[in-house]
Protein backbone atom coordinates (compact mmCIF):
# COMPACT_ATOMS: atom_id res chain seq x y z
CA UNK A 1 0.00 0.00 0.00
CA UNK A 2 2.43 2.65 0.83
CA UNK A 3 2.14 5.76 2.48
CA UNK A 4 0.52 8.90 1.28
CA UNK A 5 1.22 11.31 4.16
CA UNK A 6 3.96 14.26 3.30
CA UNK A 7 3.26 14.94 -0.45
CA UNK A 8 6.63 14.01 -1.87
CA UNK A 9 7.24 10.32 -2.21
CA UNK A 10 10.37 9.84 -1.53
CA UNK A 11 9.30 11.49 1.84
CA UNK A 12 6.45 8.68 1.84
CA UNK A 13 9.08 5.54 1.24
CA UNK A 14 11.50 6.58 4.26
CA UNK A 15 8.03 6.01 6.31
CA UNK A 16 7.54 2.94 3.76
CA UNK A 17 10.71 1.66 4.85
CA UNK A 18 11.77 2.25 8.17
CA UNK A 19 9.76 1.51 11.27
CA UNK A 20 11.73 4.21 13.53
CA UNK A 21 11.27 7.03 11.15
CA UNK A 22 7.60 6.31 11.10
CA UNK A 23 7.64 6.34 14.95
CA UNK A 24 9.90 9.31 14.64
CA UNK A 25 7.48 11.27 12.48
CA UNK A 26 4.44 10.59 14.51
CA UNK A 27 6.50 12.05 17.73
CA UNK A 28 7.18 15.32 15.62
CA UNK A 29 3.75 15.74 14.52
CA UNK A 30 2.94 18.40 17.26
CA UNK A 31 2.41 22.38 16.54
CA UNK A 32 4.09 21.17 13.11
CA UNK A 33 2.15 21.03 9.56
CA UNK A 34 1.52 16.83 9.49
CA UNK A 35 2.58 16.65 6.45
CA UNK A 36 5.98 18.77 7.22
CA UNK A 37 6.51 16.43 10.53
CA UNK A 38 6.03 13.22 8.54
CA UNK A 39 8.62 14.01 6.16
CA UNK A 40 11.48 14.98 9.50
CA UNK A 41 12.65 11.55 8.65
CA UNK A 42 13.95 11.92 5.56
CA UNK A 43 15.45 15.00 6.38
CA UNK A 44 17.29 13.29 9.25
CA UNK A 45 17.66 10.61 7.01
CA UNK A 46 19.86 12.67 4.31
CA UNK A 47 21.64 14.80 6.76
CA UNK A 48 22.69 12.24 9.17
CA UNK A 49 23.19 9.18 6.61
CA UNK A 50 20.82 6.91 9.00
CA UNK A 51 17.86 6.15 10.88
CA UNK A 52 19.34 3.49 12.99
CA UNK A 53 18.09 3.81 16.32
CA UNK A 54 21.52 2.85 17.71
CA UNK A 55 23.17 5.37 15.51
CA UNK A 56 21.35 8.37 16.41
CA UNK A 57 21.05 7.53 20.21
CA UNK A 58 24.56 8.01 20.27
CA UNK A 59 25.28 10.76 18.25
CA UNK A 60 27.08 13.81 19.70
CA UNK A 61 23.61 15.90 20.95
CA UNK A 62 25.34 19.03 19.42
CA UNK A 63 25.43 17.64 16.19
CA UNK A 64 22.45 16.18 15.70
CA UNK A 65 20.23 19.17 17.10
CA UNK A 66 22.52 21.25 14.56
CA UNK A 67 21.17 18.56 11.56
CA UNK A 68 18.31 18.65 12.84
CA UNK A 69 17.90 22.66 12.84
CA UNK A 70 19.70 23.33 9.63
CA UNK A 71 16.98 24.57 6.90
CA UNK A 72 14.61 23.89 6.42
CA UNK A 73 14.24 22.55 9.83
CA UNK A 74 12.93 18.82 11.17
CA UNK A 75 10.59 20.68 13.24
CA UNK A 76 9.45 24.01 14.35
CA UNK A 77 11.18 23.42 17.45
CA UNK A 78 14.26 21.86 16.24
CA UNK A 79 16.52 21.84 19.67
CA UNK A 80 14.11 20.34 21.40
CA UNK A 81 12.86 18.19 19.23
CA UNK A 82 16.53 16.85 18.37
CA UNK A 83 16.76 15.70 22.23
CA UNK A 84 13.24 14.01 22.00
CA UNK A 85 13.96 12.05 19.01
CA UNK A 86 17.63 10.73 20.75
CA UNK A 87 15.88 9.76 23.86
CA UNK A 88 13.05 7.92 21.35
CA UNK A 89 16.07 6.37 20.07
CA UNK A 90 17.68 5.49 23.18
CA UNK A 91 14.39 3.65 24.18
CA UNK A 92 13.71 1.74 20.78
CA UNK A 93 17.94 0.22 21.64
CA UNK A 94 17.09 -0.03 25.38
CA UNK A 95 13.49 -1.86 25.26
CA UNK A 96 12.89 -3.36 21.84
CA UNK A 97 16.67 -3.88 20.89
CA UNK A 98 16.79 -1.27 18.36
CA UNK A 99 14.18 -2.54 15.65
CA UNK A 100 11.02 -0.30 16.25
CA UNK A 101 8.98 -2.51 14.94
CA UNK A 102 8.86 -5.01 17.64
CA UNK A 103 6.90 -2.24 19.52
CA UNK A 104 3.84 -3.45 17.81
CA UNK A 105 4.99 -6.85 16.46
CA UNK A 106 5.30 -8.24 19.55
CA UNK A 107 2.22 -6.32 21.78
CA UNK A 108 -0.18 -8.95 22.65
CA UNK A 109 -3.39 -6.78 22.49
CA UNK A 110 -4.35 -3.16 21.48
CA UNK A 111 -3.98 -2.78 25.19
CA UNK A 112 -0.75 -3.20 25.78
CA UNK A 113 0.12 -1.80 22.32
CA UNK A 114 -1.51 1.43 23.31
CA UNK A 115 0.58 0.96 26.73
CA UNK A 116 3.96 0.70 24.98
CA UNK A 117 3.15 3.62 22.89
CA UNK A 118 2.37 6.16 25.94
CA UNK A 119 5.63 5.12 27.54
CA UNK A 120 7.79 6.22 24.30
CA UNK A 121 9.14 10.29 24.73
CA UNK A 122 6.84 12.53 23.36
CA UNK A 123 3.45 10.30 23.47
CA UNK A 124 0.66 11.73 25.44
CA UNK A 125 -2.64 9.34 25.58
CA UNK A 126 -4.09 11.19 22.50
CA UNK A 127 -1.12 10.86 20.39
CA UNK A 128 -0.75 7.18 21.34
CA UNK A 129 -4.12 6.38 20.17
CA UNK A 130 -3.95 8.23 17.08
CA UNK A 131 -0.65 5.94 16.64
CA UNK A 132 -2.38 2.88 17.02
CA UNK A 133 -5.03 3.65 15.09
CA UNK A 134 -2.39 4.38 12.49
CA UNK A 135 -0.63 0.84 12.79
CA UNK A 136 -4.42 -0.83 12.32
CA UNK A 137 -5.98 1.09 9.79
CA UNK A 138 -2.55 1.39 7.58
CA UNK A 139 -0.24 -1.37 8.36
CA UNK A 140 -3.52 -3.69 9.05
CA UNK A 141 -1.48 -3.69 12.90
CA UNK A 142 -4.47 -5.24 14.75
CA UNK A 143 -4.03 -7.33 18.12
CA UNK A 144 -6.78 -7.64 19.97
CA UNK A 145 -8.52 -4.70 21.13
CA UNK A 146 -6.81 -2.26 18.84
CA UNK A 147 -9.74 -0.61 17.62
CA UNK A 148 -10.92 0.04 21.90
CA UNK A 149 -7.02 1.04 22.37
CA UNK A 150 -7.83 3.99 19.58
CA UNK A 151 -10.89 5.39 20.76
CA UNK A 152 -12.54 6.90 18.05
CA UNK A 153 -9.19 7.53 16.23
CA UNK A 154 -9.95 3.90 14.83
CA UNK A 155 -13.53 4.57 13.71
CA UNK A 156 -13.67 3.66 9.63
CA UNK A 157 -14.14 6.24 7.47
CA UNK A 158 -13.50 9.66 9.42
CA UNK A 159 -11.58 12.18 9.10
CA UNK A 160 -9.97 12.68 12.40
CA UNK A 161 -6.05 12.14 12.62
CA UNK A 162 -3.00 11.42 10.26
CA UNK A 163 -4.04 7.28 10.87
CA UNK A 164 -7.24 8.62 7.77
CA UNK A 165 -4.72 10.09 5.63
CA UNK A 166 -4.20 8.28 2.42
CA UNK A 167 -3.54 10.88 -0.19
CA UNK A 168 -4.47 14.60 -0.72
CA UNK A 169 -7.82 14.66 -0.95
CA UNK A 170 -7.91 12.72 2.75
CA UNK A 171 -4.80 15.05 3.97
CA UNK A 172 -7.57 18.01 3.37
CA UNK A 173 -10.13 16.66 4.90
CA UNK A 174 -7.94 15.78 7.82
CA UNK A 175 -6.74 19.49 8.01
CA UNK A 176 -10.24 20.79 7.47
CA UNK A 177 -11.11 18.97 10.67
CA UNK A 178 -7.97 19.56 12.42
CA UNK A 179 -9.43 23.32 11.99
CA UNK A 180 -12.82 23.21 13.02
CA UNK A 181 -11.72 21.07 15.83
CA UNK A 182 -9.53 24.12 17.05
CA UNK A 183 -12.02 26.48 16.14
CA UNK A 184 -14.79 25.09 18.22
CA UNK A 185 -12.16 24.45 21.61
CA UNK A 186 -11.47 28.64 20.76
CA UNK A 187 -7.82 28.18 19.84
Amino acid sequence: MGFHITGDPAADKVLDESPFALLTAMMLDQQFPMERAFAGPAKILERFGSLDPREIAEADPEEFAALCATPPAVHRFPGSMAVRIQALAAKVVAEYDGDAAKLWEEAASGRELLRRVQALPGFGKQKAQIFVALLGKQLDVRPDGWAEAAGDYAEQGTHRSVADVVDADSLAKVRAAKKEKKAAAGQ
